[in-house]
């Protein structure tokens, strides 16, 4: 998004015309800035037979994941639904990875059914599949490495007290049950978590898992998640993307060389691909004064982007109506009958009933964690690409609020 002639653009389309044109609230992703950050990962790892996978639970839209597609991205998809999602998209089931969890192992067979391939996360699910199955079918196994990363306590996923993997502690018991079933491993996977700074998290991390890896002698892949940091505001640190290529793919493929075979790499980035592509435009309902605060009530809330109030997480807020006014201090909230505030004690230019605000970073979990909350309806979704603004999913009505209901007779 850049400011030009006093107007605040993507791919010169204006915004606020995008509000015109589709309503408020309304989430906009910029289709060239997702291609730039694949380009930008392929770049740092071209010294290593690295594999994107992209996390569909980032953002989901059918239509991003065409885009994915396009630009040669595989997925990783955490439920049944999202592996149609794929499939429906163009995506062939050995480029789709299944990575549930706490699942019934109906739903791993439904996966298997599809041809996706199958990374289980707990030894439970792996004796099943071990019975059912055995070497016909190969698997990948989530190893949890006990390493605490990432910023929020929710987005920390590799901690022992985590419910997400195979604590290395477990390990034993895992080759016995891989043994005694004859099961087929061919990959390893290791998620820490998000927002992670520092490469040698992925240096650390990947030590421990090589170790692990010399165990199994059949691999054709060690997948390390993703957890990149992105910038939420001006001066941000984020993950050096460059140094953390640089630096694990020489011990990628210093390991590969010990192992005696050339192994792919995987990645499975959401928020560092999509974050920043996305906005949530929104209209400001109320300008409301009080003996301590300005509230900006806007026509969204935590039901839109519940990112605020789950995690703490800041996004940047703009107002696109007004971008020359003077700056004054705001709290931007929704209109849900919650606490619900989306921006506390933010300096915007001067807001008017009217304006046109525009919340950065709302591309990864903003629609995909939304919800009908308050009776609320979903906004819609615009992609822009090649310099045109596609609706890519229509605007919630009453209608679909109310077509799963079932009318009971309480006479």
């Amino acid at each position: 998004m850049i400011l030009k002639d006093n107007q605040y653009s993507i791919q010169e389309i204006r915004l606020t015309e995008l509000s015109r044109e589709f309503g408020t609230p309304l989430y906009v992703y910029d289709a060239e800035k997702i291609r730039f950050q694949v380009e930008e990962m392929q770049k740092a790892f071209s010294a290593a037979n690295m594999r994107i996978k992209y996390a569909v639970k980032a953002l989901s839209n059918l239509s991003i994941l065409k885009l994915m597609k396009k630009l040669g991205v595989g997925l990783d998809v955490v439920s049944i639904q999202e592996a149609h999602l794929g499939l429906n998209a163009g995506f062939r089931p050995d480029e789709i990875l299944f990575t549930p969890n706490s699942v019934s192992f109906d739903e791993i067979q439904e996966g298997i059914k599809l041809g996706l391939s199958i990374n289980i996360d707990n030894i439970s699910i792996l004796e099943q599949f071990g019975h059912h199955y055995h070497k016909e079918v190969p698997v990948c196994l989530r190893i949890n490495p006990h390493i605490m990363a990432g910023g929020h306590s929710n987005i920390s996923t590799g901690h022992i007290d985590s419910k997400f993997g195979i604590s290395i502690l477990q390990l034993r018991h895992v080759h016995r049950v891989i043994k005694t079933n004859n099961i087929r491993v061919v990959g390893l996977h290791m998620h820490t978590g998000s927002d992670i700074l520092d490469a040698d998290v992925f240096i650390q991390a990947a030590g421990i898992i090589f170790d692990v890896a010399r165990e199994f002698h059949g691999l054709e892949f060690i997948d390390f998640g993703s957890g990149f940091k992105v910038a939420y505001r001006e001066g941000d640190i984020t993950t050096d993307i460059v140094a953390l290529g640089k630096k694990l793919s020489k011990s990628f493929n210093n390991f590969c060389a010990e192992y005696g075979k050339d192994l792919e790499i995987w990645f499975e980035p959401g928020k560092f691909l999509v974050s920043e592509a996305g906005y949530l435009l929104v209209r400001a309902n109320v300008i409301k004064t009080t003996p301590a605060t300005v509230f900006v009530g806007v026509d969204s809330g935590m039901n839109h982007l519940l990112r605020p109030m789950m995690y703490g997480a800041y996004h940047d807020i703009i107002n696109l109506s007004n971008p020359d006014g003077t700056y004054r201090v705001y709290s931007v909230v929704g209109n849900i009958c919650e606490t619900d505030t989306l921006g506390a004690d933010r300096k915007l230019n001067e807001v008017r009933e009217g304006d046109i605000l525009a919340i950065k970073n709302a591309g990864a979990y903003g629609f995909a964690m939304s919800s009908n909350y308050n009776s609320r309806l979903k906004p819609a979704e615009v992609l822009i690409h090649d310099g045109k603004a596609k609706l890519i999913r229509r605007r919630e009505n009453l209608e679909d609020l109310i077509k799963t209901l079932v009318e009971t007779d309480l006479d």
